[in-house]
């Protein structure tokens, strides 16, 4: 298979590290005999074409309290998608890792079920979507706690590695490329809440910080 000079230098420097971890994760699978599979194939759905993600900030969104950091969601999941779907995926071209059928990926890949993913692998999109939304989390809230959200991105980044989807690298460029769409929306929601607040009268300026769903009236 011809690989492009970029995905041939990510199989090559990272080598070592990625036959590290996906071995320790083969391992775990063999040793617990696959009862850990459908917990991470249920992390892995909830970021599946990023639509869990947005989902979460349509939610905090309806809200007013919670709105910016919706929004911020919003534009932070479109951020990393463009960068890691339309900029990174087809430029670098990584095969995923059960591509090669005789390989030992391969192998490893259908002992936890063979799921199939038709996208390249270079960076991790689950992983771009979670960074994005956590990130965006962390920015806009009490930094001493929502910290922790970063948690769900590591497991969302071992799912992928555990199913054989992603290489350990992909994930590191997951979080990369998430991170960097979360502060580019970040700042662009800051200009726009920047706007809105200086056109009060704006009717989307209204709908920004005076709609809330709980204070919609009830049927009776």
């Amino acid at each position: 298979m011809d690989l492009t000079p970029f995905a041939q230098w990510l199989n090559h420097t990272f080598a070592t590290y990625d036959y590290t971890i996906l071995s320790a994760l083969h391992h775990l699978a063999t040793v617990t005999g696959g009862a850990a599979t459908p917990f991470f194939v249920f992390v892995s759905l909830l970021a599946e074409k990023g639509i869990g993600m947005l989902l979460l900030g349509i939610i905090l969104f309806l809200f007013k309290k919670t709105r910016k950091i919706g929004f911020c969601i919003l534009g932070a999941v479109v951020c990393g998608g463009i960068i890691t779907n339309v900029l990174l995926k087809d430029f670098i071209a990584r095969p995923r890792p059960f591509v090669d059928i005789n390989g030992i990926y391969h192998t490893w890949w259908q002992f936890v079920g063979a799921h199939k993913d038709t996208e390249f692998s270079f960076p991790s999109g689950h992983t771009t979507a979670t960074m994005a939304a956590m990130t965006a989390i962390f920015l806009n809230t009490n930094k001493k706690k929502s910290w922790t959200c970063f948690l769900f991105v590591v497991l969302m980044g071992i799912s992928r590695n555990y199913l054989m989807m992603h290489y350990p690298s992909d994930i590191l460029g997951g979080i990369i490329a998430g991170g960097i769409g979360a502060c580019i929306a970040f700042f662009i929601v800051k200009a726009i809440y920047f706007y809105l607040k200086n056109h009060p009268n704006f009717f989307i300026s209204k709908i920004f910080f005076n709609f809330d769903l709980l204070m919609l009236p009830q049927k009776k």
